[in-house]
């Protein structure tokens, strides 16, 4: 998720572990080391294909953060002079900040990769968008008050407590909602394809109120999108279905950012041409025309696709596009998708 709800969790972890000992200075501690995993962005993976799909790698795998917790944890109780016998709690500390930060990542439907390196598999559950103020806020009050009102009170950490189970019973809610939403696509009488295909259900921006479901073809040339809110009760979504050259990219199967791609999306892509390229783009994040990850991945020549190193095309900001999402919780009649991409 976001670097402020990671910094977040990590300081009322911090609070939970040692607030009573050094204070607000736990927090502190809390929220840097919770934000260590998201430095990866800053080194170089090889390529823009390649930044995409080994962030959330190596820096959040369970194994490599596990091994980690006991260096930091030690480092920092030296830097700090604390007595040996604080080993466990600063270990403690350390270890649920990092652990915890790839957790709450799994909850994205972006993909994290938490057994690397027996597996690159991207674990992406998708009942939390990457930024949730439903789940961030309780956190940020619980300890906003922890550290303010009740700074000397014997009981400082239970506000920060409270904050953490709100927050925890919310991403519990997400996959009932989520699963919810799933069941009504599913059993949708006009659902597009007959019901065959893969789908996909996953969060709109910023809520759990929306969803937005995606169904994909057998063959992977064709896929629908549809929208069911909390507010519609049970009625059965409207679908918009789109076409995609997905045949482009079996001729070049092989090129590494087309095979990287196609895995990492787990076939939840969209393939097109423009102006004599072929253009893959990651269906999960963003809407029809307004796609956050999409990638140049080959020069059509002679009407056949030739592969290029892969560049990544700037996502389009729409912040209308945004309004729409929230028009749409209340409205069943509101398009979101872009009609132009039909």
């Amino acid at each position: 998720m976001d670097s402020l709800t990671q910094a977040a969790l990590g300081a009322t972890i911090g609070e939970l572990v040692l607030g009573r000992r050094i204070a607000s200075k736990a927090a502190l501690y809390g929220a840097i080391v919770a934000t260590v995993p998201d430095l990866d962005v800053f080194v170089p993976m090889g390529g823009p294909v390649a930044d995409f799909v080994y962030h959330r790698s190596w820096s959040h795998s369970l194994l490599v953060l596990t091994a980690l917790s006991p260096l930091l944890a030690e480092g920092i109780r030296r830097w700090r002079g604390d007595p040996e016998s604080w080993r466990p709690r600063w270990l403690m500390l350390v270890f649920l900040a990092l652990f915890t930060h790839p957790l709450l990542d799994a909850f994205t439907i972006y993909g994290t990769q938490l057994l690397w390196p027996l597996s690159d598999y991207p674990f992406g559950i998708g009942s939390v968008f990457i930024i949730d103020p439903a789940f961030t806020l309780p956190l940020l009050i619980g300890l906003v008050l922890a550290l303010t009102w009740f700074r000397h009170s014997p009981n400082r950490t239970r506000a920060a407590a409270i904050g953490l189970a709100i927050g925890c019973a919310y991403l519990g809610g997400t996959l009932i909602a989520q699963n919810r939403a799933a069941a009504i696509t599913a059993a949708a009488d006009n659902h597009p394809f007959g019901g065959a295909g893969q789908a996909l259900t996953i969060p709109s921006p910023f809520n759990a109120v929306l969803w937005r479901s995606i169904i994909m073809t057998p063959d992977g040339r064709s896929y629908a999108i549809g929208y069911n809110s909390f507010l519609d009760g049970r009625s059965t979504p409207t679908f918009e279905t789109y076409t995609t050259r997905a045949d482009l990219l079996d001729a070049i199967d092989r090129h590494w950012p087309v095979e990287r791609l196609r895995a990492f999306t787990k076939g939840f892509n969209g393939v097109a041409v423009e102006d004599d390229r072929v253009v893959v783009r990651d269906l999960r994040m963003g809407v029809e025309g307004r796609y956050v990850f999409g990638f140049k991945v080959a020069r059509m020549t002679d009407g056949a696709p030739q592969p290029t190193p892969a560049t990544r095309i700037p996502p389009t900001r729409d912040l209308n596009g945004l309004s729409r999402v929230f028009e749409r919780i209340l409205d069943p009649s509101v398009s979101i998708e872009s009609p132009a991409s039909r």
